[in-house]
Order: C-alpha cells, then structure tokens, then sequence
C-alpha cells in the first residue's frame, strides 16, 4: 500500500483499504486460478467412483473434500508422514465424520476407505476426521488447518463444508479491511454443537478492539463498524455459493469485556460454545477461564439478571394488550374504509356500532349480525382499555380475537366486493338519467333512440356538439343493460363517468343558450385572451357564462351564482310586458376588465 497509513481504528475505517491478496491476510487461503479449478474439475471426476463407494458405504460422512495443494505440506506435518509416503505426491482428502463415529475410525472405516483408495488410479492419502477434530484445530489456534479445510474442493458436502466455507470467506473481507483490530472472530451456535441442517444459520461474532478510539462515541463507533461488517455478508455469500445465511453480532472489545465480567448469559454461552476460527489472544483466555470456573457473576450483576423475571410478568402484559391494540385498528380501520366506500363519512370509534349497524346491517344490507357482534365487542375492549378499567388480556382472549379478526377481514373484504357492484350500478343509473333528462328538455319527452338520433342530426351535425361526444352517449345507453350481468368494473365505470360529466356541461351550456334565444339582443358575446364567454343583460341582473359556471354582476365585481338565479332573473325579463332596453354600464365594463383583463365584445 502506498501513501500515508490510517492510524488507529477510527481512520482505518474512513479509508478506503487497498486489495490485499488473501494469501497475505492472516488466516487466508490463496484462491485457485482457472487452471487450478480445471484441473480440479478433472480430478472430480476421476474420484466419482471413489466417492460414491465411500457415501454408499459411510453414509453419515459429513464431507468429502480434496485439500488445496498448498495444504498438503500443513497435514503431512501434522500427521508425521514418512518421506518415502511424501516422495509419492499423494493427493491429500479429507473425510468428516460424526464424533459419534471416532472409535469405528481405526478398525472400520479406515480400512474400507484405503481399499476404495487403492482401487482409484490416483495415488491418495485421506484425513478421517470427526467434528471435534475441526474445532480443536480453531481451540488449538491452527487456523490454517480451518482456512485449508473451508478451502477444499467438495467432493460431498451435506452443509457443514459450505457453512465453514462460507465463515471464513466473510471472516478474510473483514480481516482486509480492519486488519490487527479484528481481536477474535468466533463460530458458535448449532453449527458447533452438531445440531445444524443443512440450511441451518451460521453464527458467528466478531470483537473489536476499540481501546484507541477516541474521536468517536462508543455507541456511533459500534453502529459503524456493525454496518461495515453486514455489508460484507452479501459478498462472502456470492463467493461461497452457498444458501446458509451468515449472522454476524458485533462487539466492541471493552463491551465484550464488560459483558463477561457480570457473567451475562448471552455471552457465557458464546464462549463455552464458541470456536475461534480468529484469535489475537482474547477469546481463548476466556474460554480457559471459563473451564476453569473462573469466569463468576457479581451480586450486582446477579441482582441485576434476577429483576428480568421480576419484570417478565408487566412485560408480557403489556405486549398482550399492544396485541389487543393492533387487532383493535385491524377491525376499526376497515370498517371506517367501509363506510367512505358508500358516501359515509367515517365513523368515530365511539358511534361505530351504530352507525354501522344503520348503514350496512339494516340499509345495505350487507353485514350480519354476527360481524357487527364482534366488531363491537372489539371496541367495547378498547374502551375498556382507554378509560383504565382493563389491566390485563388473556392470551386465550388474544387467540380468539386473532381468529375472528382474520375471518372479520376476509368477511369486509367480500362486503367491499358487493358495494362495488352495487356502486357501478348506482353510477350508470345516476348518469343514464342525468343525461337523458337533459336531452328530453331540449328535444322533448322522446325516445331514448329518438334522443340519440336528434343529438347526431342537430348538435353533432350542426356543429353545436363535438363529435367525441357520440360515442361515450351511446356507451351510457349501452351500460344500463350490460352492469346488470356484472360485467362491467370499477375502472370502466370510471371512464364512462367522467365522459359523462364532461358531456352532461356541455348539454348544460347548450341548454342554457337556447333558453335565453328569445332576449338574443341582450347576449353579447365577449372574447378575453384565446377563451369566449356570454354577457346575459336583463332588468333583473347581469350576468357572465363562461365554460357552464355562471356568475352574476354585481356593482364592479363578479360573484359565483348558478342556473337558477339566471333563469329566474331570464323569466322576470320575459314576463315583463314592456321591457326597457337594457345597457352595458360602466360598472358592468369596470366588473369585466377586472375580473378578464383585456377584453372585447362582439355586438
């Protein structure tokens, strides 16, 4: 690495550390080349045989795995081969069996698995190990016998190779980036104990040493680094291959140390069960003292663990009611979606019951009397809660409401179904007669084929209604027969409302012109910026149509008013027997400029 080196823990974690090959990490194997592997593909194959003699033989085999050939010198030492067997270059295996198999090794598997050797064409030398053997080289602190085995090309593998495989691929990235900091990284759980699966986790934890951490809050510091090692799961899962999933805990070592002195509990059982496949001197100590019985709780700490139990009983009973609670609004909520479903305004909790009870049970009729039942059953406990006269639920009451709360669901669910179907009809029915009222007033009491003939013929034909409009009038026409067979959903029924409407104001606009045909001379039409709006003068008021909203004139400002004050207004200008001419005033002209800005009138 070039440039200036981080000092302490603090700049080892802001800067961005260079590759390190994994053969220069401590406790890394080199990763084989593509040659290598190709090769160890080939000798895969070769060894199929040999393998499936030995798993149809020894069937409770863990694994079966070549060693990595910068290992064969590490295992030849420690098993004290002959020269004469080294000089034959054998291929070193190593075969993992169950504890509970250690004293068949010498007089029943090793015999049969020499003599399935000597039948290959290679020349081979197998390591029957048990799982006890595989801890003790981490209690020994041979770590390289771990990283070699993780390392091995499977031959077999019923989980056990890939777990390992897989914790000490994470445990090399976490080396490289925090290098002489990391002080113990530890395998424990099922894994160590032989109670693992094959999909079993794999637990592992890691001590930090932060003892020359001084610009950074403990409590930052360990969120940080906690980030940093997760990050690190992803990439050691990738490159193992395997499904197990890593957890990895983060400690910092003045916690660690902390934790042990007051003999906690969580950490009692990772140190008796935990193996190092990592240890700069802090875990093994540890473990030794525990042996020992060494490692002993203070009365404080003592006191402090007894008073979990003493709080137990307030804990579960607040989590019981927190049940009660989210079971509570799981029914309450629905309901109030209910009840906006169909024009409602939500209910307060408090006049749920009856209102629900007055809408869906007796109007809709859709809710019976068993869901209404409940429901206020619900809110009655809630109540009870809210005002202090309950304390405490049951766990018998927390299953019922469980199961009733469920079928309450799937019940609102179908209620919400029905509504809708109900809805869409509502709908097609409310813009049906919308419309067609319309037409009938401008056309008269005609058909609605006679209708939709008129509308073609004198609006669409004489360019008093654009053509667009055709198709959603006859879909309107077309929707009342075709919602009755429930073939038509919610979005549709959409669509065609909001085509109606749009049609619905411009029959409005249209109606409304024709009415005030008989005071033509009192219409005048006014061009403001690219929009065109009507100026209505009667005796009874001005007013100002523009786009279906009507406005009337009132001293120099307009203010909203609707249809039925301008026809009012129209019908005491009709009924007038002598009508005197109306004017445009300067107030009209001054409300006008205001309200449009720039403006003109056509006469």
């Amino acid at each position: 690495m070039s440039g200036k080196q981080p000092h302490g823990l603090n700049d080892q974690m802001a800067s961005p550390t260079a590759y390190v090959p994994p053969g220069k990490i401590p406790g890394a194997v080199t990763p084989q080349s593509s040659a290598e592997l190709a090769k160890d593909e080939k000798l895969k194959e070769e060894l199929e045989e040999f393998r499936k003699k030995v798993v149809k033989k020894f069937p409770f085999t863990s694994f079966l795995s070549v060693l990595p050939a910068q290992a064969f010198k590490l295992f030849e030492e420690d098993e004290g081969l002959l020269p004469e067997e080294i000089a034959k270059k054998p291929i070193h295996l190593i075969m993992l069996v169950p504890e509970d198999e250690f004293k068949n090794i010498p007089k029943k598997i090793k015999p049969e698995v020499l003599k399935f050797a000597k039948e290959t064409k290679q020349e081979l030398w197998v390591h029957i190990k048990t799982e006890v053997d595989l801890w003790n080289y981490g209690l020994d602190s041979k770590y390289e016998f771990v990283d070699a085995i993780s390392s091995s090309f499977p031959l077999y593998d019923k989980g056990l190779l890939g777990a390992i495989r897989l914790a000490n691929i994470h445990k090399t990235l976490v080396l490289r980036k925090f290098e002489k900091y990391v002080a113990s990284y530890v395998i424990f759980g099922s894994l160590v104990r032989g109670q693992a699966g094959k999909d079993s986790d794999v637990d592992v934890f890691v001590i930090i040493d932060d003892t020359d951490v001084k610009r950074m809050p403990r409590l930052q510091l360990l969120e940080k680094l906690r980030g940093m090692i997760h990050d690190y799961i992803r990439e050691a899962t990738a490159l193992s291959g395997t499904k197990n999933i890593l957890g990895v805990q983060v400690y910092l070592l003045t916690d660690f140390w902390d934790s042990v002195k007051d003999a906690n509990p969580v950490m009692f059982t990772a140190i008796r069960d935990g193996v190092p496949m990592y240890d700069r001197g802090t875990f093994l100590p540890w473990k030794l003292l525990l042996q020992m019985g060494k490692v002993k709780p203070s009365p404080e700490s003592v006191d402090k663990f007894m008073k979990y139990g003493e709080q137990n009983d307030a804990l579960v009973t607040r989590r019981m009611l927190d049940a009660m609670q989210d079971i509570y609004w799981g029914v309450v909520t629905p309901t109030q979606a209910l009840m906006m479903l169909i024009g409602h305004a939500p209910p307060a909790p408090k006049n749920m019951v009856a209102e629900v009870k007055k809408v869906l049970v007796d109007t809709e009729k859709v809710m019976s009397a068993n869901e209404l039942k409940f429901l206020e059953h619900v809110i009655k406990l809630y109540k009870g809660y809210e005002h202090g006269t309950l304390k405490s639920v049951p766990g018998k009451e927390i299953d019922y409401l469980l199961v009733e709360s469920k079928k309450y669901d799937v019940k609102m669910k179908e209620i919400r179904k029905k509504l809708e179907e109900r809805l869409i009809v509502l709908d097609a029915e409310r813009s049906y007669s919308e419309v067609f009222d319309l037409l009938k007033k401008i056309f008269g009491d005609k058909s609605v084929e006679s209708l939709v003939k008129d509308v073609d013929k004198e609006l669409i034909g004489k360019g008093k209604l654009q053509l667009r409009f055709l198709k959603p009038l006859k879909e309107i026409v077309s929707m009342k027969s075709k919602v009755k067979s429930g073939k038509v959903t919610q979005l549709e029924m959409n669509s065609l409302r909001r085509d109606a409407t749009e049609l619905i104001r411009e029959l409005l606009e249209y109606s409304q012109r024709i009415n005030l045909t008989p005071i033509e001379k009192e219409i005048l039409e006014v061009n403001f910026g690219d929009k065109k709006g009507e100026l209505v003068l009667t005796d009874a008021g001005n007013f100002f149509i523009e786009s279906g909203r009507v406005m009337q004139i009132v001293g120099n400002a307009f203010k909203l008013s609707d249809n039925v004050a301008l026809e009012k207004a129209i019908m005491t200008h009709k009924s007038k027997k002598e009508k005197t001419r109306v004017k445009v005033s300067s107030s009209v002209l001054s409300a006008l400029s205001k309200e449009l800005g720039e403006f003109e009138i056509v006469l």
